[in-house]
């Protein structure tokens, strides 16, 4: 019915055929097979031209919309890939949500004000498929995923505590304000920063745990103990926090995006994995 409707648009077979990008006889075929399924003629032809029968004329309009609709519907499909726009939904760890995604989100609303983000902010790692997630902010890589997943940065733990609490609490004394995912007994290999120092292992058990970051941030500012803090973390500056090993370093954490489709990405998820991307470089460059 749209190849009908391009051969009666374009004056005949052959210009219907250029423009459809398909071979004469195909086009024909298509004409031949369409007018025996009817069982009535549509196209009358000669060698110089062609013109439509009375069922072919009133056949024709019909046709001609359902190629309206086909033009508009792969139109919008296209410009929906021009600007990115509509609802995507992103999850990503409490800490690295408020300091990594939010401003980015916020960036990116500015530049696509049609834009419609949904920002899920979890320790948990949710599943993709179950909660309808358009991308993940992950640290570390997924196991037993059939999503996809990139590594796009990566960043650094610190292990702090108020300035007040350590200057009067050992190390050996200190409570350990732990996140959940870390489980009670607590194990970190700390590298050196320089050549001038060597490694070693600090192992402690968690007095206090919570399943939120926020939380043991909170914690940890009132000088209820130590415990780990995103190196980019506003709070290691805005605040009297302090490394308690200074001249030594975690090792550094992997951060991935992960998402469900498998080619063909969104725009709009496109756009937010590549200023994610940024802001995590970003962050580290000023390191």
């Amino acid at each position: 019915m749209s190849v009908f409707a391009h051969i009666v648009d374009c004056g005949s077979i052959t210009k219907a055929a250029d423009k459809l990008q398909l071979s004469k006889s195909v086009v024909s075929q298509h004409l031949k097979s369409l007018e025996s399924d009817l069982g009535v003629a549509l196209l009358k032809r000669t060698t110089r031209k062609q013109w439509l029968t009375a069922a072919g004329e009133n056949f024709y309009r019909q046709c001609k919309a359902i190629n309206q609709v086909a033009d508009g519907a792969w139109e919008h499909a296209q410009t929906a890939q021009a600007v990115p726009h509509g609802k995507v939904r992103i999850t990503a760890p409490n800490a690295l949500m408020e300091t990594l995604v939010t401003p980015v989100i916020a960036n990116l609303l500015r530049q696509y004000p049609r834009l419609q983000p949904q920002l899920i902010s979890s320790d948990q790692q949710l599943d993709l498929a179950k909660h309808n997630i358009d991308l993940a902010i992950r640290v570390g890589r997924s196991a037993n995923s059939s999503d996809k997943q990139r590594r796009i940065g990566e960043f650094r733990d610190i292990l702090c505590g108020q300035q007040d609490y350590l200057s009067t609490t050992p190390i050996e004394q200190a409570r350990y304000i732990a996140n959940d995912w870390q489980g009670e007994q607590i194990c970190h290999q700390f590298l050196p920063c320089d050549d001038s120092v060597q490694g070693f292992e600090y192992r402690a058990t968690a007095h206090c745990s919570s399943n939120s970051f926020h939380s043991c941030l909170a914690l940890i500012k009132a000088s209820a103990g130590i415990g780990l803090v995103p190196e980019f973390h506003p709070s290691l500056s805005s605040f009297a926090l302090q490394a308690v090993f200074a001249q030594h370093q975690l090792p550094a954490n992997a951060v991935y995006v992960v998402h469900p489709y498998s080619q063909y990405l969104p725009l709009s998820v496109q756009v937010c994995i590549e200023s994610i991307e940024q802001q995590l470089t970003l962050h580290r460059c000023r390191r």
